[in-house]
């Protein structure tokens, strides 16, 4: 069986996990109205996706 033969450091053990986070997620801002939306998703408050509308919403 395979064993290290010197004590990983913090440093290296660390420098190897660096990617495994979890990404906050991105927001753009919607060209309709300017609430914040996630992309390539309907905007929650307009309802419009590039450039149309794509769901009716309460307010119109």
């Amino acid at each position: 069986m395979a064993v290290p033969k010197k004590k990983t450091s913090k440093s290296r053990r660390n420098m190897r996990r660096s990617h495994d986070f979890i990404a906050a997620p991105a927001y753009n801002e919607c060209s309709n109205c300017g609430e914040l939306h996630r992309p390539h998703h309907v905007c929650p408050a307009c309802g419009h996706y590039d450039g149309r509308e794509v769901v009716a919403t309460a307010a119109a």
